[in-house]
């Protein structure tokens, strides 16, 4: 009894064995993960992702924790760089609270098709254009076309406004983590329709991010869903504060809505 009682408590654990930290995938070639568990039955499954600078740069998917798969396809518009990671989570822990996650270190990606696409684009955009306005085209701009209006929609998706803030600075920071059980949320945050969290995988531990506002006008704050985890719809608890004044918001996403706040300069 007492040795089944020690491998109860074993802590479950994930090994990555492949990639290593000395793996360059070539993209479009098909890639494949290696791993072996500790405590994780094999009818469970690990969920993997591929990381670039703690951000979720693509989900490689969901797969029957027998510690191999193959086929799998990397997205076309990732591009080259050595500063990729493979990070494996484990899938409806016995105990929540101990969740298994193993990252690999450091390993390099090669796109040529992406680093050609990139390069063209810069050259078109070193060229110099000039427009010039007509008659028509000028003083179209009239002082009700320059008040702050409420995004209705971003991407086919609706935007429902929760709160409006007031901030002393338009130098913020914000700290987002999972409101409820952590189930493999990935979310963008979009301020003024520019993302700055991109695909960033919630957990429980508070990230922190700084943000720049515009004190021109009320900023549109936004949470965007990339996928609906175990239990939709994506939830995020959000701290914003100015240093001196600080505001805790929860706001709710999926495939079709996203929730917002509003956020202006005193």
């Amino acid at each position: 009894m007492r040795a089944q009682d020690n491998m109860s408590t074993v802590r479950s654990q994930i090994n990555i064995t492949n990639p290593t930290q000395s793996t360059v995938w070539n993209i479009p070639e098909k890639i494949t993960l290696e791993w072996n568990t500790v405590a994780i039955d094999t009818s469970k499954s690990i969920r993997f992702f591929l990381v670039r600078n703690e951000m979720v740069v693509q989900e490689l998917g969901s797969f029957k924790n027998d510690g191999f798969e193959n086929g799998i396809d990397l997205a076309k518009n990732i591009g080259s760089g050595d500063r990729y990671q493979v990070v494996a989570i484990e899938l409806f822990p016995d105990d929540k609270f101990k969740i298994a996650k193993r990252a690999t270190p450091f390993f390099s990606i090669v796109n040529k098709m992406s680093d050609e696409r990139r390069e063209k684009q810069r050259l078109a955009n070193a060229i110099p254009t000039k427009k010039q306005k007509t008659p028509s085209q000028k003083n179209l701009l009239t002082p009700s076309q320059t008040k702050p209006v409420k995004r209705e929609t971003f991407e086919g998706r609706k935007i429902s406004y929760t709160k409006e803030l007031e901030f002393n600075s338009e130098n913020i920071t914000l700290k987002i983590w999972d409101h409820g059980r952590q189930d493999g949320d990935i979310v963008s945050i979009y301020l003024n329709g520019i993302s700055v969290v991109s695909k960033y995988y919630l957990t429980y531990s508070k990230k922190e991010f700084s943000v720049k506002l515009d004190p021109k006008k009320s900023n549109d704050l936004f949470l965007y869903a990339h996928n609906l985890g175990n239990s939709p719809p994506n939830t995020v608890s959000v701290e914003i504060t100015d240093g001196t004044k600080s505001e805790n918001i929860i706001l709710n996403s999926d495939l079709q809505s996203c929730e917002a706040v509003l956020i202006s300069v005193r």
